[in-house]
């Protein structure tokens, strides 16, 4: 079976890892060509201090943008800015101040992303990188410092879904309304912690801002990467990028190097073993629009416009919707118009570069004729900061890609979210609608599942120091979805308790009475998406501190793997356990037990990746060296320590 793309990228990055074509559910040691960080550079800089080091390992990997709360002129706003541009001069690395743009965007225009190349960042929404036919994937803040450090972060390479595209967008439907639209027909976690590549005739349809807007939704999908080819769009607009810097004098890549990829673009092998297959025809997507407060829950325009729901303030702005052509669409629809009385219309430019084109073809102007509020190029109220943020009671039309309640401003308003051309109708209507009419027309739900052919299970090689074989007591936590507020309250993320007091209140919020019934050596086993919610250590760290060894799930979130190995704490994905767990405990989770404990014990295998329960036995991705050498040394941190004193 051949390799898909993103094991492909993986493979040519990888500086640790199996001897052999590298598969989905490997963990490597990967080299990124870039890693961005934004306002968090001051975080990601304390743990880099806290390293111990002086100088970054690569000054050219790092790339600075501050983009996050720009609209803060508080004197600790501007001296974490100054702290962290001093920084940036002091290693030579490159730095975008406040104004030049949301960070995304910044490495997509300014040439730092490219066929082939790995790219990663701080922040969710890197999955935009894979428009230019990259691989572009978030890590967390502790990653980016141990980047900084010794130029490598480790990864463990998610299954692959193909999206396979026909047709063509009709005149008026834009990428916005694509993702969207996938991510209501989808809705059920069938992309969750995946990896999407995208083909099909329908490519060439779509214009890059049309891919960035898709590949950088493709977050809130669940997706971890989304790719699209390097193609005839993705060469124009590479040759295009060139030309503008090389006015400046900047040289990111070769015209050698444009050649290639035109010539060679990298593409998955013919016979690449994908998890699943979606297809959709473009010809049927028509604007749709998600909401509230959620981007699983989706309709076509149609069928909210006839519900006339009022809107009091409209957002153009964001990392997924603020680039030239969005705001071309908007212009289009206000031309010779006025946002309606009691709507305020937010706009913000992608980068000051978009801005600054925008103005000069006089989009810009037609948007301030129609009464649109200005802001810097930024993430502002997108994020939750700065200007225009929502009231109690308001409902907001947002050109954004997150909806959640709260996210921009109070938790008692409502938000939808849609394409730059309906947030512009709308905005001019006083209520949620289309700039023309649109039938009702039903998407069809495509998907196969798909069974990659699996190879004959390795032994693996324990390294010294990790445990060969693990056996404990079974915890059955039944529950999908288990949030980190629910593993280690909100009340106690803030304070700094000692380790035996963590290990009392750890899963209070979830059950009060698990941590008097668990003991040392147990194993916890959970649903799917274990651990989503908040990025927050101490739902790891506080299961270590009761002695809880491992934690096994059908599923975990990406963010809540990132940290428990960082911290040199086991996870595993088994699946097909669980669901045995389910049927063998069906009484007891129907009754609404939230700890379930049968008194029995799991033996965990780790040569031959298996686990044994009562007489059964089950496979899990192996655990090479990489997760290894974090459970060994107690987490990252300590790796990169050693690391650097061995070299």
């Amino acid at each position: 079976m051949g390799q898909t793309i993103v094991e492909k990228i993986a493979q040519a990055h990888m500086v640790e890892g199996p001897n052999r074509p590298v598969q989905a559910g490997d963990f490597l040691s990967l080299r990124p060509k870039h890693v961005m960080t934004h306002d968090n550079t001051s975080a990601v800089l304390s743990k880099f201090r806290a390293l111990g080091l002086g100088r970054v390992h690569d000054p050219h990997q790092p790339v600075f943008a501050l983009d996050h709360d720009i609209q803060n002129t508080s004197q600790e706003n501007l001296a974490k800015y100054q702290k962290i541009e001093a920084f940036a001069r002091e290693q030579g690395i490159d730095f975008y101040p406040a104004g030049a743009g949301i960070g995304h965007q910044l490495l997509c225009e300014q040439g730092y992303v490219t066929p082939g190349s790995l790219v990663v960042a701080s922040d969710s929404h890197s999955n935009m990188y894979g428009a230019l036919g990259a691989l572009g994937t978030p890590v967390v803040r502790t990653d980016a410092a141990a980047i900084w450090a010794c130029g490598e972060f480790w990864w463990s390479i998610p299954r692959t879904v193909q999206v396979v595209l026909e047709g063509a967008l009709r005149p008026g439907v834009t990428g916005k309304d694509v993702i969207i639209a996938l991510c209501g027909l989808y809705s059920q976690g069938e992309v969750l912690n995946a990896a999407l590549e995208f083909s099909g005739p329908g490519l060439a349809h779509l214009s890059m801002d049309a891919r960035m807007s898709i590949a950088n939704m493709s977050t809130e999908w669940g997706a971890l990467a989304a790719w699209f080819p390097c193609d005839a769009v993705t060469i124009g607009y590479l040759r295009k990028r060139r030309a503008i810097l090389a006015q400046r004098g900047i040289e990111r890549f070769t015209e050698a190097e444009l050649q290639g990829w035109e010539a060679a673009p990298p593409t998955p092998d013919p016979d690449a073993g994908y998890a699943a297959r979606i297809e959709l025809d473009l010809g049927e997507v028509t604007p749709h629009v998600s909401g509230p407060d959620t981007v699983f829950v989706t309709e076509p325009l149609a069928t909210i416009a006839a519900r006339r729901v009022r809107v009091h303030k409209a957002y153009l702005l964001s990392c997924v919707n603020g680039r030239t052509e969005d705001l071309e669409q908007a212009a289009a629809v206000l031309a010779g118009r006025k946002v309606a009385p009691g709507v305020t219309l937010y706009l913000a430019a992608a980068s000051r570069e978009v801005e600054e084109a925008a103005r000069a073809s006089g989009v810009w102007q037609t948007l301030l004729d129609a009464g649109a509020v200005a802001l810097p190029p930024g993430c502002g109220a997108c994020i939750g900061l700065g200007a225009g943020l929502l009231e109690p009671g308001e409902v907001g039309i947002s050109a954004t890609n997150r909806n959640f309640k709260g996210r921009m401003g109070s938790r008692e308003a409502q938000t939808y979210l849609a394409s730059p051309a309906v947030v512009a109708a709308s905005a001019a209507a006083g209520y949620i609608c289309a700039p023309e009419s649109w039938p009702k027309v039903a998407l069809r739900r495509r998907w196969t599942e798909l069974v990659p052919a699996g190879g004959v299970a390795e032994r693996v090689e324990i390294l010294p120091g990790f445990p060969v074989r693990l056996v404990g007591r079974v915890l059955f936590l039944p529950q999908d979805n288990l949030n980190t507020d629910r593993i280690y309250g909100k009340d106690y993320t803030y304070r700094e308790l000692p380790r035996e007091e963590m290990a009392r209140v750890v899963m209070a919020n979830y059950d009060p009475t698990f941590a008097e019934r668990a003991r040392g050596g147990d194993v916890v086993v959970g649903g799917f998406n274990f651990g989503t919610g908040s990025s927050r250590e101490q739902a790891v760290t506080a299961l270590q501190a009761k002695g809880i060894p491992c934690v096994i799930a059908a599923s975990f979130s990406q963010t809540y793997l990132r940290n428990a190995f960082n911290n040199g704490f086991l996870c595993l994905e088994v699946p097909a356990f669980v669901r045995r767990l389910r049927e063998h405990f069906a009484a007891a989770v129907a009754a609404g037990e939230r700890t379930v404990i049968p008194g029995d014990e799991v033996a965990i295998e780790f040569t031959t990746s298996t686990l044994t329960y009562r007489g059964e036995t089950f496979a899990f991705p192996a655990l090479g060296s990489v997760p290894q050498s974090l459970v060994i040394a107690g987490g990252v941190e300590n790796l990169v320590r050693h690391k650097l004193a061995t070299r």
